[in-house]
C-alpha cells in the first residue's frame, strides 16, 4: 500500500493565523507531541520573520530526532541562509523555498516577468541544495497558474536539486477535479525522476481536505496540513481528517500514512491548550460531538452493533473512556496514572507542582474530573522560571466606590515587593497593582474567562494577553476563586515574557 508523507504546518502556517500564536516553549512542546504523532515533516516556522521565530525553529530542530524539521524561506539568498542556520542542527533538516507562479502574483506582488521568476527559482533552489540535502520548492498560487509555465518552473526546480515539488492551493480556489487534473498534468509533463509531488490546500471554500485527497488519488505523495485545520483565513487541510480518511477508506484510496492515530486527540487537546482556541463541537474527528450519539434510533443501533453508526472507533484516535475518579484521598501515583491516560507527559518536577495544586483543588471540590485535571496541567506542561510569584493580596470592591488592590509579590524567590492601585473593577485594580509592584509598563490586550466545569464549585480558567514594547505575551490561570485565577494569569504572562526575551538573547 502506498505511504503518504504527512508534512505538518501547525507551527508555521497554523501558528501565524490571528489568535493562534504560541510561545517558544509551547512550540517546542507541540513539536514533541507532533513527533509522538509520527508526522514525517515538522515545518517549525519562518526563520527570517523575527528573532523569536528563528529561535523557536532552531530550538525545535535541536530537540526533534524522529521527524524532518523544515523552515520556510522566500526564494532569496538571505532567507535561505536564515532558514539553514536555524535547521542545520536537526537530525534531518529540510529547506522549504517558495515563489509565486500565477500571473496575478507575478504582476501585482512580485513585479517580475516569467523569465525572472524562472531564473530566481533556479538560483534559489540551487543555493538551498548546496547547503542542505533536502529541498522542497513551492509554487505559490500554483492552482491559478498556467499549467505549461507551472510545469516548466517545477522542472527547473527539480534540475536545480529539489527533492519535493509542492502545489499550493494558496487561496483555496481549486475544485477536487481541477486538483486531479493539475497533478496528472505535472506527472505527464515534468521529468519527476524520484521527486515527490506535494499539495498544500487552504480551506476558503471548505474544500481543503477534499482537494488534498483528490491530489493523493491522482498520485501526490505528500500532504501538507495542520492539526484541527488551523491556518491563515479559513485554515489549512486538517491533518486528522486526511489521515482518518486514508485509514478508514484505504480500500478506496489504496494509501495510508505512518501516523500513530491514537495520538490524534492528545495532539488536538495540547494545541487547544496552548492557543486557547477551542474546536467546534461538531468538528470531524476532534470535536466533542464527533463520537456522540443522542438520537434514539442511533443509540439503538449502536447497542446492537457499533458499526451501524460508527465508521471508526473513538479508541482509534485516542479517545478512551476513563473511569478513574480522583478526590482528596487520591495519591501522587493515581494522579500520574490519570495524566498518562489523558495523554500528558510531564517531568517529575512538573508533576510535583501539579500534585500540590491538585490537593488544594481536591479540598475545595468533592470530585476532581478530567477537565479540572487538564486545566491544572496547562501551566505545567511547559516549565519556565518564575521571576514573579504571588505572595498575597487584599482587594476591596463595591458598586459605590472604585475597586482597590494591595498586592505582595515575590521576585526571584527572595525579594518581596508590593503595589497598591485602584481600578474601575477588581480585575483592573489587581492588574494595575501588579504593574505598580513590578515597575513594568504593561498593557492588557485580551482577557477571557470560562468555567472549566459546571456547578458553583467550578474552577474558573482565565487567559490574558499582555503587550510590552510592542510584543504580545500570553498567560493562563485557573482557580475556584476567579480573582486569584486572573492574578495568576497576569503573573504567568509576565513570567512568559521574561523567559521568551531571555531565550532570544541567548541565541
Amino acid at each position: 500500500m502506498r505511504k503518504i508523507r504527512i508534512f505538518d504546518s501547525t507551527l508555521r502556517d497554523g501558528e501565524q493565523a490571528p489568535g493562534f500564536s504560541m510561545s517558544i516553549q509551547e512550540k517546542v512542546a507541540m513539536a514533541k507531541q507532533l513527533e509522538r504523532l509520527n508526522v514525517d515533516v515538522i515545518e517549525a516556522g519562518f526563520a527570517i520573520v523575527s528573532p523569536g521565530d528563528f529561535t523557536s525553529v532552531k530550538t525545535i530542530a535541536s530537540e526533534i530526532k524522529n521527524a524532518s524539521v523544515a523552515s520556510l524561506a522566500r526564494a532569496r539568498r538571505q532567507d535561505i541562509e536564515y532558514a539553514w542556520n536555524a535547521v542545520k542542527c536537526a537530525a534531518d533538516p529540510l529547506l522549504h523555498v517558495f515563489l509565486a507562479t500565477s500571473e496575478l502574483h507575478m504582476k501585482y506582488k512580485l513585479n517580475m516577468t516569467k523569465e525572472e521568476v524562472k531564473e530566481q527559482v533556479r538560483a534559489s533552489v540551487s543555493y538551498a541544495r548546496s547547503l542542505c540535502g533536502a529541498v522542497e520548492f513551492s509554487a505559490e498560487d500554483a492552482t491559478r497558474s498556467e499549467l505549461p509555465f507551472l510545469a516548466e518552473v517545477f522542472q527547473i526546480a527539480i534540475d536545480a536539486g529539489a527533492s519535493v515539488i509542492n502545489v499550493p492551493d494558496t487561496v483555496g480556489y481549486a475544485e477536487p477535479e481541477e486538483m486531479k487534473k493539475i497533478i496528472t498534468y505535472l506527472q505527464e509533463h515534468v521529468d519527476l525522476r524520484d521527486t515527490l509531488i506535494s499539495v498544500h490546500c487552504h480551506n476558503d471554500l471548505g474544500l481543503a481536505v477534499s482537494n488534498t485527497l483528490a491530489a493523493i488519488q491522482a498520485g501526490a505523495g505528500q500532504a501538507e496540513c495542520a492539526l484541527n485545520g488551523i491556518g491563515e483565513r479559513a485554515g489549512n487541510a486538517a491533518l486528522e481528517e486526511i489521515v482518518m480518511n486514508l485509514k478508514t477508506r484505504n480500500d478506496f484510496y489504496g494509501a495510508d500514512t505512518r501516523i500513530d492515530t491514537t495520538q490524534i486527540i492528545n495532539s488536538s487537546k495540547l494545541l487547544v491548550m496552548f492557543t486557547g482556541v477551542k474546536v467546534q463541537p461538531n468538528k470531524a474527528i476532534t470535536g466533542e460531538n464527533a463520537f456522540a450519539h443522542e438520537a434514539g434510533i442511533h443509540q439503538h443501533g449502536m447497542l446492537r452493533n457499533r458499526k451501524t453508526y460508527e465508521i471508526m472507533t473513538p479508541e482509534s484516535v485516542g479517545l478512551t473512556e476513563n473511569r478513574m475518579i480522583l478526590g482528596k484521598h487520591s495519591g501522587r501515583h493515581a494522579l500520574e496514572e490519570k495524566l498518562r491516560q489523558l495523554g500528558y507527559t510531564v517531568t517529575p518536577s512538573a508533576l510535583d507542582g501539579i500534585f500540590e495544586k491538585f490537593k488544594e483543588l481536591a479540598d475545595a471540590k468533592k470530585v476532581v474530573n478530567d477537565k479540572d485535571i487538564e486545566a491544572l496541567v496547562k501551566n505545567s506542561v511547559v516549565e519556565i522560571p518564575k521571576v514573579y510569584k504571588l505572595d498575597k493580596y487584599v482587594l476591596n470592591s463595591s458598586n459605590v466606590l472604585s475597586s482597590t488592590c494591595n498586592i505582595s509579590l515575590i521576585r526571584n524567590e527572595t525579594e518581596t515587593i508590593q503595589g497598591y492601585a485602584s481600578g474601575s473593577g477588581p480585575i483592573e485594580a489587581a492588574f494595575n497593582a501588579i504593574n505598580r509592584a513590578s515597575g513594568l509598563e504593561l498593557a492588557l490586550n485580551d482577557y477571557s474567562i470560562e468555567a472549566v466545569t459546571g456547578g458553583t464549585d467550578a474552577q474558573g480558567a482565565v487567559g490574558v494577553r499582555i503587550s510590552y514594547e510592542n510584543e504580545i505575551y500570553k498567560g493562563y490561570g485557573v482557580d475556584v476563586n476567579i480573582i486569584e485565577a486572573s492574578i495568576q494569569a497576569y503573573i504567568n504572562a509576565i513570567n512568559n515574557m521574561f523567559y521568551e526575551r531571555k531565550c532570544r538573547e541567548c541565541q
